[in-house]
């Protein structure tokens, strides 16, 4: 671990951004996946230690417009706490319930499981189920707090990188309200439920009328090098009726789409028939509700 030559814990976002701006630093917010990474020499502290914590706009779950934004600090626990999470986007309440331990839940962060960008990460895949958009804030050219939006399903780009730039903090994730009727599952598969890292993980969302899956939203975890929306898997399932054969297809299209390896959780064959198997029962559950 390299020695910290400056510890800074702002109270706001603009000199939190100034600071980040200065280069050389590390940040610090619920310190779960950090710790671990910097002790191991994965990912080594910088010169200067930036913690968020006290960062006040970059808190909160509340109703923006049509959405919900949830600040980049909300805590696991806090998400599973908040009834806006619960009842408007119960794919997220479900993942933060197999969130690692309780222990865990209460430091760990949500714009810190995002920005640590493991193709296993919890709260993603719900996440691109729903739409969801992060905000990135910077500081401008005059010194000013600029923000700008990005997919987050654009945001990953490999196994811990995403397209947040030096200068950027995920300030939020904007979450668009599902529409009414939505039907949404999650599944994460591990050895435990919640303590272990997922072998595979699942979400589905879609509106069933009279039988006929419409808005269909599908994704993956832990099968490919960046959490990842399901398309041809999507594509499989809009607007067909829920029988059978839309059934059989889709998690054939499932297994075809996803490309997961091999390592001490699960082989990629495992990987690939677990998929599979639990998306055409996810899409049974769906199909009687």
């Amino acid at each position: 671990m390299n020695a910290i030559e400056q510890y800074l814990a702002p109270t706001g976002l603009e000199p939190a951004l100034a600071a980040l701006r200065a280069g050389d630093v590390t940040l610090l917010a619920g310190g779960t996946d950090l710790m671990p990474q910097s002790t191991s020499g994965k990912r080594p502290l910088r010169r200067t230690l930036l913690n968020l914590r006290h960062v006040r706009e970059l808190e909160g779950i509340v109703h923006a417009g049509d959405a919900i934004r949830i600040g980049a600090l909300a805590t696991v626990s806090e998400l599973l706490r908040a009834p806006l999470v619960r009842e408007r986007l119960p794919l997220l309440a479900e993942a933060c319930d197999h969130f690692a331990s309780e222990q865990i839940r209460n430091a760990a962060t949500l714009g810190g499981n995002i920005v640590n960008a493991s193709p296993a990460g919890d709260t993603p895949v719900p996440l691109l189920a729903y739409d969801a958009e992060v905000e990135l804030a910077s500081l401008d050219a005059a010194g000013a707090i600029a923000r700008r939006r990005l997919p987050l399903a654009e945001f990953f780009v490999g196994p811990g990188r995403t397209r947040l730039a030096p200068s950027e903090l995920l300030a939020a994730v904007v979450v668009p309200l599902p529409p009414p009727g939505q039907r949404a599952r999650f599944c994460k598969f591990g050895t435990r439920p919640a303590l272990d890292i997922s072998a595979v993980s699942i979400a589905l969302a879609a509106v069933v009328t009279a039988g006929v899956a419409r808005g269909v939203r599908v994704a993956f975890g832990a099968v490919a090098p960046t959490p990842v929306r399901a398309r041809r898997t999507e594509a499989a399932l809009e607007g067909r009726a829920l029988d059978a054969a839309a059934v059989a297809a889709a998690a054939q299209a499932a297994f075809d789409e996803v490309q997961p390896i091999d390592d001490v959780r699960a082989s990629a064959w495992y990987r690939r028939e677990l998929i599979r198997n639990l998306t055409r029962r996810m899409l049974e559950d769906v199909a009687r509700a």
